[in-house]
């Protein structure tokens, strides 16, 4: 899925490729990806781009005297641009496209979803905020007044896990499955500790670690072309995704705990005193 770093360099590359261009053509291939209906999605039509922003994992272009066309790639989720689109229809049912933005050049980008789970979204709305999700973020992480004050108000009262509250979209923008794990592996924090029981040491090295990982990913991601925004985030990863393979750090085996829909990778050495977390799907199929 992308998050935070990955949705603000496809900013950044959309600032630089759609601001001042005019759209011509909406082609919805897909009709699930649409959550609003009116105005339609056309309705973006014949509007030039004016600016480009980012709300926590959602992209959202802004047009002059026009609406904004708001999207959440979800988890299969992806933009694909290109210098020159096809021509002719795309037709419905062929492939992973959802959906066509074309401009005046003949540039513009595809929508495109892998897999069965339908969940990329796309809003067009008067005002981002009426979109659902983004009414309810909660702050963006890497915002300039986002600071350890801030951050620790957030968890004092949180009874949640690390891993689940840095992972809520309503405390804390942009960060999902993967950037969490890195997160907490460089604070040297169990993704099992609760939130509130943090000492104020350990959240001022919770709150460096949570600032550093997402700039440095984010200064990993800038200028890189959409295409390879994927591939870069796999390679800045230091335990997510990596189960058995040496931990950077120490050299201790990454760990991995699965649950239904996901899973999560640390480092025991590094994070939990040494000790493996119970992996509570694999415990069951012992059984």
């Amino acid at each position: 899925m992308p998050e935070l770093p990955e949705v603000e360099a496809l900013k950044d590359f959309l600032t630089e490729n759609l601001v001042g261009h005019e759209v011509v053509r909406v082609l919805p291939v897909a009709i699930s990806v649409l959550k609003t209906y009116d105005p339609p999605v056309t309705a973006i039509e014949g509007h030039t781009v004016a600016a480009v922003h980012r709300h926590g994992k959602f992209l959202d272009l802004e047009t002059a005297d026009g609406p904004h066309f708001v999207t959440h790639l979800a988890r299969a989720g992806w933009l694909h641009w290109k210098d020159q689109l096809p021509s002719g229809m795309p037709r419905p049912g062929k492939g992973p496209l959802a959906l066509r933005v074309a401009l005046e050049t003949g540039a513009g980008f595809d929508l495109t979803e892998a897999g069965t789970q339908k969940r990329l979204a796309v809003y067009v709305v008067q005002d981002p905020r009426q979109v659902p999700g983004v009414a309810r973020l909660g702050p963006d992480p890497l915002a300039d007044d986002f600071d350890e004050t801030r951050f620790a108000a957030l968890l004092k009262d949180e009874r949640r896990q690390l891993k689940g509250a840095l992972r809520d979209q309503s405390l804390i923008a942009g960060v999902g499955n993967a950037y969490s794990d890195e997160i907490l592996h460089a604070a040297r924090m169990s993704p099992f500790k609760l939130a509130s029981s943090l000492t104020a040491q350990e959240t001022a090295r919770l709150y460096e670690a949570l600032r550093t990982t997402l700039t440095d990913a984010v200064e990993r991601s800038r200028g890189v072309a959409a295409g390879r925004l994927k591939s870069e985030k796999k390679s800045g990863l230091r335990v997510h995704g990596r189960t058995g393979e040496p931990c950077p750090v120490c050299g201790d085996t990454i760990r991995e705990v699965s649950f239904s829909d996901s899973s999560l990778q640390y480092c025991p050495t590094c994070q939990t005193g040494g000790k493996p977390l119970a992996d509570r799907r694999m415990s069951r199929l012992l059984k």
